[in-house]
């Protein structure tokens, strides 16, 4: 034999003749030498690869294991009487038991010891809550913790309530969990007798070395099992889960270790690592993806087509035959479908095309008939909006108003014949209640007789109507239902009056109708961008709305009903109030045009101003300010407080955007709006006297009243313009306005159309703002003393912002074209001044063909009369005479414009002058101030600097930070842009 293999072989021989002759202790010591020689030539045994084996486990046990280890973290928790990691631990717990409900259900049902830890837990939170004294002297987040554990073990053991309490009935171990113990047992023992065996093996045989570790090692973990089933709770529990869930895992696990070779993780050891090995391919199975979407498709188009029958099957319900029309049962059938609205289950878009298909076969049996019909179609439509916010769709919106149209034409084509609308007597709304009772209680009792006998009190009623046969009083004869309500219908119409009949009595008002199409109009408006094409589009829809309320109007005016005309007439006003005339003449001239042309398609695309009155009008202009003068005058007689408020409003904002400034003027000051606003606590009447108020001040701009613009622009201009003309919503990072407030503000704003552009508004504000301030500041910079009243302190701001200025670049907005202005007028450069506000695109904004060019034309006239001022009171110090001539050439005005500006200083003692008439000068004269005077000087800019100061305050209570204008309008009274006006906030 080879030395090399002979020296594995004497090891193995010196190792079994020493244990043969020694003790066993000496035959354990040489068991290791062995071992390790035996370790490097051959394949490791099971018993030595035991330990590094990874264990395969099922779901159900990885389950209990970790259920068990959250079971012990929470008896701890409890033991220690930490409530927030008691808290902590049960959240854990309840995720898991929510994600391993397939492993409850499979198993059947919970674990016990789950049961036993949630009624433990139970009892636990009851006895610390009701320790009070303990309570009050826990930390303050145990306390919470503690509460909150109450709040929800409550709410999650409402779940296994049932289960709870079984157990809490018999809290026993089971007899599965005794004869596991009683096995665990057992198993000790025997391998304690199988310990004592190997021991007295080894020490008669040496090769059974490694077999004897491999037990001693199999029963020590035995042992280990037994000892912990018997020594804590939660080995108990794990015995109560044990005994809920079925114990043949350990079984079937053990017979698939012995099927698969090398235990149950299937690797190959010793002889089986050699032995050749079959290996089986598996064919991977393709998926047919194309005849699984080809399933679905057809899955699809099932499903669309059994709704669309079921769809056909309502429709064909909600529908009468031909021979069945009578116009009692058209109304029976309307009250049946009014019956179902806002029932569970009912399709609101179903019903409502179930009423107008009902209101086309309506149509032939006349207006008594057509119109109540009619009128449910409409308030279905209007239905269909289910929050204040949501707005009708266009083709909804259009289909409702072809509706209100219908009956427009029924009542204006029957005026001849008298046909008007009336509300239902008390008689007529107790039968139409009485139809609707009873088709509610024949849908629900279709079941035959017998059914409805089952079903209380409406299956009695039922079977009497099932036994009950209906006799013709006046033949004899039998009669179904419907021929009944159709004789009693005849019979009724019989006793009316011709006017009673001629009198179609509806559900609701056609007013009010209106009404809500006018606001779903606004609202649609206010929600569509108004740089799509969309918006325009909708503008176009105007037209028609117009020409509903002018018919209705006169269909109100005809029946004599002035309170509904006034209201139909207030909203027209306020769909014309703000339109030019020379929109409205460009228009008119584009439908004559294609009026021509015969295309009325572009008729209806080229009128976004509509005629209201017949096919004339489109033609001939109309005089838009007599005609909102006499709608004016009817709302004035006959409408509410409100309305006569917002038809003088909307009068007065046409004749300003007309240049009519003083009939504007004198309609405000008479009517007193500048009192009676602030407490009328309507908001959008308080945000359309703004607008007013703005809109008189451009007109004053044009006309070149500067004063009078500046009044009435101060108040607005002075703090949130957009916010005051609801024109946009302030979106501050301190607001403090809740979201109610932001959706009410939302639904306040005016469309866009009707804007007021702010760049316009701003640029008339500080130039306005401009020529009264510059004569002042040149005057205080030249006398000291000299105290003049602030005009505008809006204006000082940003004035002395810009001179604050290390460095000015170029003019780039309107307020930096103003205050470049204003630099260049104060130096004397009058020429520059008109020069950088005449290059304002703004003025271009203003409605006419001229009205930009006379605007530039009066800026450079007014331009050269405050230079003239300004002239004077800087530099009249320096001279003592000044030549009129010379004075018209510096400022290349004429020699009575000249005399005019001088002459109006003289009077307001701006200028202490006199005329030397034969030598054409200004003769100045130096007066110095008395003693007295001085005094009385020095008192006035003390009392003015304290009244700055509380104006300040009261300012910055306010929220307008000191920077507010403060003069009243001149001629008595607050007037229209006087201060304190708290009403233009919105």
């Amino acid at each position: 034999m080879s030395k090399f293999w002979a020296a594995n072989g004497s090891d193995g021989s010196s190792s079994s003749s020493s244990s043969s002759d020694d003790s066993s202790s000496s035959s354990d010591s040489s068991a290791a030498p062995a071992k390790a020689g035996d370790n490097r030539w051959v394949m490791d045994s099971d018993s030595d690869s035991e330990e590094s084996v990874r264990v395969v486990k099922s779901a159900r046990t990885r389950a209990f294991e970790a259920f068990e280890t959250y079971v012990t973290a929470l008896r701890n928790a409890m033991k220690n009487q930490d409530h927030k990691t008691l808290m902590e631990e049960f959240d854990i717990l309840t995720k898991a038991m929510a994600k391993s409900k397939k492993v409850f259900e499979i198993n059947g049902g919970i674990p016990r010891f789950l049961v036993r830890i949630l009624c433990d837990l139970e009892d636990h939170v009851q006895k610390m809550m009701s320790d009070k004294a303990a309570f009050k002297k826990l930390k303050p987040a145990q306390g919470r913790a503690l509460n909150r554990m109450k709040l929800s073990l409550k709410k999650f053991n409402e779940t296994y309530k049932g289960i709870m309490e079984e157990y809490r009935k018999n809290p026993v171990i089971s007899e599965s969990e005794g004869s596991k113990s009683s096995s665990s047992s057992s198993s000790s023992s025997d391998s304690d007798k199988e310990d004592s065996d190997d021991d007295s093996s080894s020490s008669s045989s040496s090769s059974s070395a490694s077999e004897a570790v491999a037990k001693k090692k199999k029963a020590a973990v035995v042992k280990k099992a037994a000892s912990d089933s018997d020594g804590s709770d939660s080995d108990s529990d794990g015995s109560d889960a044990s005994s809920n869930w079925d114990n043949d895992s350990s079984d079937s696990d053990s017979d698939s270790d012995d099927d698969v070779p090398g235990g149950a993780t299937g690797e190959l050891k010793g002889r089986s690592l050699w032995l050749k090995r079959v290996e089986v391919v598996k064919e991977k199975v393709v998926k047919d993806k194309v005849g699984r979407s080809e399933e679905k498709k057809r899955a699809k188009a099932e499903r669309a087509e059994i709704l669309a029958q079921q769809e056909e099957e309502v429709k064909e319900k909600g529908t009468l035959k031909e021979e069945d029309l009578t116009p009692s049962s058209i109304q029976k059938r309307s009250l049946e479908i009014v019956s179902s609205r806002g029932r569970k289950g009912s399709d609101p878009k179903i019903l409502l095309g179930q009423l107008e298909a009902l209101s086309k076969l309506a149509e032939r049996f006349g207006p008594r008939v057509e119109i109540p019909v009619l009128m449910h179609v409409i308030t279905a439509q209007l239905d269909l909006q289910r929050t204040m916010d949501d707005y009708m769709e266009t083709p909804m919106w259009r289909s409702c108003a072809s509706y209100i149209e219908r009956i427009g034409a029924i009542l204006t084509d029957g005026a001849q014949e008298g046909w008007k609308i009336g509300p239902m007597t008390g008689e007529e709304e107790e039968l139409a209640n009485d139809m609707m009772m009873n088709a509610m209680m024949g849908g629900k009792n279709k079941g035959g007789k017998m059914k409805g006998m089952a079903s209380g009190v409406e299956g009695a009623l039922s079977a009497m109507g099932a036994e009950e046969k209906l006799i013709n009083p006046n033949t004899g004869e039998v009669e179904t239902e419907d021929q009944r309500m159709e004789r009693l219908r005849e019979e009724r119409e019989a006793k009316l009056s011709p006017e009673e009949l001629k009198t179609v009595r509806v559900p609701g008002s056609l007013s009010l109708f209106l009404s809500r199409l006018d606001e779903e109009y606004n609202k649609s408006l206010q929600r569509i961008s108004p740089h799509s094409i969309d918006y325009v589009m909708r503008l176009r829809d105007e037209v028609k709305l117009v020409e509903l309320l002018t018919v209705f109007q006169n269909y109100y005016d005809r029946v004599e009903n002035p309170s509904d005309a006034a209201m139909l007439g207030e909203l027209r006003v306020e769909h014309l109030y703000y339109r030019h005339d020379s929109i409205v003449m460009q228009v008119a001239q584009a439908i004559e045009a294609k009026a021509k042309e015969g295309d009325d398609d572009d008729v209806e695309e080229a009128a976004v101003v509509g005629a209201e009155d017949g096919a004339e009008a489109t033609t001939v202009p109309v005089d838009m300010a007599a005609k909102i003068a006499d709608l004016c005058k009817d709302i004035y007689q006959h409408g509410t407080d409100r309305q006569r408020t917002r038809a003088m409003l909307c009068h007065i904002y046409h004749h300003a955007i007309h240049d009519r400034f003083l009939e504007a003027r004198d309609l405000l000051l008479m009517s007193h709006l500048q009192e009676t606003i602030p407490v009328t606590g309507d908001i959008s009447t308080m945000i359309l006297f703004n607008r007013t108020m703005v809109t008189l001040g451009l007109a004053a701009f044009r006309l070149g009243k500067i004063w009078d613009a500046h009044q009435c622009l101060s108040d607005i201009c002075s703090g949130r313009v957009r916010e005051l003309l609801a024109q946009g919503v302030s979106t501050g990072r301190f607001s403090d306005k809740t979201p109610e407030q932001e959706k009410a503000e939302k639904r306040r704003q005016i469309p866009y159309h009707q804007h007021i552009n702010l760049d316009l508004l701003e640029a008339c504000h500080l130039i306005s703002a401009m020529f009264l301030e510059v004569p002042n500041m040149a005057a205080q910079n030249v006398d000291e003393n000299r105290r003049t009243r602030v005009q505008s302190r809006t204006f000082r701001k940003y004035h002395d912002i810009y001179n604050r200025q290390v460095f000015t670049g170029p003019p780039e907005q309107t307020r930096d074209f103003v205050m470049t202005a204003t630099k260049s007028l104060m130096k004397g450069d009058w020429n520059k001044c008109a020069e950088l506000l005449n290059s304002l695109e703004v003025w271009d904004l203003f409605a006419g063909e001229t009205v930009g060019a006379e605007t530039k034309t009066m800026l450079t006239e007014k331009i050269k009369e405050t230079g003239l001022r300004t002239y004077l009171l800087a530099f009249s110090s320096q001279y003592e005479s000044l030549s009129h001539d010379q004075l018209c050439e510096m400022f290349e005005m004429g020699k009575n414009d000249v005399h005019s500006v001088v002459s109006k200083m003289m009077i307001n003692r701006d200028l202490i002058a006199s005329w030397d008439q034969p030598t054409g000068t200004i003769v100045m004269r130096k007066v110095e101030p008395s003693a007295l005077q001085v005094l009385a000087l020095q008192f006035a800019e003390k009392a003015a600097s304290l009244v700055d100061a509380n104006e300040r305050l009261l300012d910055a209570k306010t929220g307008n930070y000191g920077y507010k204008d403060g003069d009243n309008w001149r001629g008595g009274g607050r007037g229209g842009g006087g201060r304190g006006g708290g009403w233009q906030r919105c």
